[in-house]
């Protein structure tokens, strides 16, 4: 049965980049039905555990391949220097069916009670995929050699031994160290010494890796400051640039206001001169008797508003009484209305609008 995209979520829920699994996880499943993710216990090598989810099933491989170890590991490439994004599980199961489908990944066990023929290998096992392997050292555990034949699941014939020839077609190699327990269950010193190197390379490998990571980290940072630093130096020049535009501007302004200055001053000056000599009467001439009644009228009526004000002033300092400041209010009042009603005529027979 297919597992959905929402189960899929549900075994990953505890995953950092659980979208990311998921939508990779259904890709592969997708195109390869063999292929079921299940929720599993896996041990890590300090002994811890905890529950993974892996995919378990068959890849369709065409023919032939090598590349894991006795504990059932892959050495590849791709899965060894896995950078995401360039690296997906689409482009892993792509990969191992390619590579697996040159040197199978599985191998004959031989039995005990049927003795095998010697047999001279055709050449030391590919080890170009397997990280931190030395040269020299095969991938398989001892007494487990790669199967000649080419054929998987294929062990050699039982009984007796190949006829002798005079040649072989296949060069001789020399032999090959093994990596992993003995058929005694105990530990070789090369098995020891391989994985000291593979551990020590290992750590070495994530140290320069971390210290490359972080030297670039802060090459980035410095990188994003020179960036800060020109943008905001680009701005103080255009501040700078537009500040020197704006004083020259203002000087241009104090300028013109001098010269305007001056101008005012010189007649404010002409026309004092010129008031002197002039009776302030005949500085204004209607061009009409009858704008020269409306004139009159005019200046009549402020008078007497003047008049008013000074007598509410006499009234308040005491200089007068109250009956004498009613009589001449009285008097003056009577007097303006009659100006300004004589005014409001002569303004409409002129054309005027009225001004009250």
């Amino acid at each position: 049965m297919a597992v959905s995209e929402s189960q899929l979520k549900k075994m990953v829920s505890k995953y950092k980049y659980r979208d990311l699994t998921v939508r990779e996880t259904v890709s592969v499943i997708t195109q390869y039905k063999d292929l079921k993710p299940v929720l599993d216990s896996y041990v890590f090598n300090d002994g811890s555990s905890r529950e993974l989810m892996n995919l378990t099933g068959t890849i369709p491989v065409p023919y032939r391949g090598k590349h894991v170890d006795a504990n059932g590991k892959i050495y590849l490439p791709y899965l060894h220097e896995w950078k995401h994004p360039q690296s997906d599980l689409l482009g892993l199961i792509q990969v191992m069916i390619v590579v697996f489908g040159e040197e199978p990944p599985v191998f004959s066990r031989p039995t005990i009670s049927a003795p095998y023929p010697p047999y001279q290998a055709t050449g030391p096992p590919n080890t170009s995929y397997m990280p931190n392997m030395p040269g020299g050292i095969s991938a398989y555990p001892s007494g487990y050699p790669p199967n000649p034949s080419g054929y998987p699941g294929c062990p050699y014939p039982p009984g007796g031994s190949y006829p002798a020839t005079t040649s072989s077609q296949y060069p001789s190699q020399p032999p090959v160290t093994t990596v992993g327990p003995s058929r005694d269950g105990t530990i070789s010193e090369d098995t020891i010494r391989a994985s000291l190197i593979s551990a020590v390379s290992d750590k070495l490998r994530w140290r320069m890796k971390e210290e490359m990571d972080r030297a670039q980290a802060e090459l980035n940072a410095l990188k994003r400051t020179e960036e800060d630093l020109k943008k905001g130096h680009q701005k103080l020049e255009e501040m700078v640039t537009r500040l020197d535009q704006e004083v020259a501007e203002v000087d241009k302004n104090i300028e013109l206001l001098k010269k305007k200055d001056e101008e005012l001053s010189s007649a404010l000056e002409k026309m004092e001169n010129q008031s002197e000599n002039n009776d302030i009467d005949e500085v204004i001439i209607p061009t009409a008797p009858l704008y020269k009644q409306i004139l009159n009228l005019y200046a009549e009526e402020n008078a007497i508003e003047d008049t008013i004000f000074y007598l509410g002033e006499a009234l308040r300092r005491g200089v007068i009484d109250l009956d004498v400041f009613l009589k001449h209010v009285r008097l003056l009042s009577r007097k303006q209305f009659q100006l300004r009603a004589l005014m409001q005529k002569a303004r409409k027979t002129a054309g005027l609008s009225d001004l009250y």
